[in-house]
């Protein structure tokens, strides 16, 4: 004979309120019971297959000689990456991606923990500024990068009157236009990477700071020796989130600049619209893409180990 927990009734016997007035219970029937998990799994089935089927069709399409000249294009193995890695335009591209990906993580980081750190010592103005931060990641890439380009004419842009540049400046020429979209990129999403790290400075455990603060350590000491130890995961994540967004940006480059003057900004996304969208290869287009996929795929995987670690070294600084 077996028996059951108090409160709670065997799997065979589990029961529902029965259609009438509620009063007589009916077993649940075993097929139901099998059947829900199932059931359950569904809707995130369906996003898996909804993610992986354009990635495997783009993937495909990469081995085949697809445009809108041949609409039954035959497979021809390796030729388009034998072509495209044989471009410089892919050498090109794929340092102007490295170049703004890292000086757009690496000032959006310094500067986020920064922010971070001071909304973490204010009270009233700390709360205060916390609400007016987010401001710029509700605004869409698209209508900030189109707003940030009239700013930049040097005609009746704002910025260049008000630091006092006059009509000569060009925010948007072939030497700056790379740093520019760098500083959009900085504006939008600088406030992510603040709040990211604020959230896990207020995490932290207060006994090693208590401690440390009667044993007379300076605010310096306590950063460096406690603090940012225990906040590398929450950095890192921030960095990874900003890093693998910067290597395929695309909306905030190709509404300053599309890529110009000449190909200054051209990045791999940008490179891979032209050849797909504006040149109609598809095929070509799909190899910059798989190649970006690439790129980011074995960054991710690093930067995750790298996390990884991190947890485990806070993990250990926490205990200490």
């Amino acid at each position: 004979m077996t028996t059951t927990a108090p409160g709670r009734q065997s799997p065979e016997r589990l029961t529902t309120p029965g259609k009438g007035d509620g009063t007589t219970p009916r077993p649940v029937p075993r097929w139901r019971r099998r059947l829900r998990p199932y059931l359950l799994s569904v809707p995130a089935l369906a996003i898996v297959i909804g993610i992986l089927y354009p990635f495997f069709l783009g993937a495909y399409y990469a081995f085949l000689n697809y445009t809108a000249n041949t609409p039954n294009p035959v497979f021809v193995g390796l030729r388009n990456f034998r072509e495209v890695l044989g471009d410089a335009d892919l050498w090109h591209s794929v340092r102007v991606t490295l170049e703004y990906a890292l000086a757009a993580t690496a000032i959006e980081t310094v500067l986020g923990i920064g922010v971070a750190l001071l909304l973490n010592r204010s009270s009233s103005v700390g709360r205060i500024s916390e609400k007016v931060l987010i401001l710029p990641l509700m605004i869409a890439p698209v209508i900030a990068a189109t707003m940030w380009k009239l700013m930049f004419n040097p005609s009746f842009g704002v910025l260049n009157h008000i630091l006092g540049l006059g009509h000569t400046f060009d925010w948007l020429s072939e030497k700056n236009a790379l740093y520019s979209a760098v500083l959009v990129d900085v504006w939008i999403y600088t406030p992510f990477v603040a709040i990211l790290v604020l959230a896990g400075i207020r995490s932290l455990p207060k006994e090693p700071f208590e401690a440390s603060e009667v044993d007379g350590a300076g605010w310096f000491y306590m950063f460096r020796r406690l603090m940012l130890p225990m906040m590398w995961p929450y950095i890192l994540v921030a960095v990874i989130f900003r890093l693998m967004d910067c290597l395929k940006i695309f909306d905030t480059i190709y509404v300053l600049t599309a890529g110009g003057p000449g190909n200054t900004t051209t990045t791999l996304q940008v490179n891979a619209y032209e050849d797909s969208i504006i040149h109609f290869n598809y095929s070509r287009g799909s190899t910059y893409m798989f190649l970006l996929w690439i790129i980011v795929f074995i960054t991710a995987r690093f930067l995750v180990s790298v996390l990884g670690k991190a947890q485990r070294r806070a993990a250990g600084a926490e205990d200490s």
